[in-house]
């Protein structure tokens, strides 16, 4: 059952920070086309690993540093879209398993 909630919760973290991150994030250096792969929430869902991926293979290291940098932000946005008790805490890492 819990592994159930975990993986929905997952979802709804992939799914909303998609969202939030094409339509009010501001930074230059997240443009092109990215995707986020895969999410990995803590079994306590204090925390979460975002992999995200980039079509531009060269533009990857600086889409994750924009993110880990709004990681703030994304967190507080995210927190009014989901309902659970605690937001987790975003660490974003790169996935270069499409190359």
């Amino acid at each position: 059952m819990a592994q159930y909630r975990q993986n929905r919760i997952a979802e709804e973290i992939k799914k909303n920070l998609d969202r939030i991150i094409r339509e009010e994030l501001r930074d230059p250096r997240v443009c092109g086309t990215f995707s986020i792969t895969r999410v990995e929430p803590t079994r306590d869902l204090r925390s979460a690993k975002v992999y995200v991926s980039a079509l531009e293979e060269d533009k990857l290291d600086d889409l994750v540093k924009a993110l880990k940098g709004a990681s703030g932000l994304l967190r507080h946005a995210l927190g009014a879209r989901l309902s659970v008790r605690y937001t987790p805490e975003l660490f974003f890492l790169p996935d270069r398993n499409i190359a």
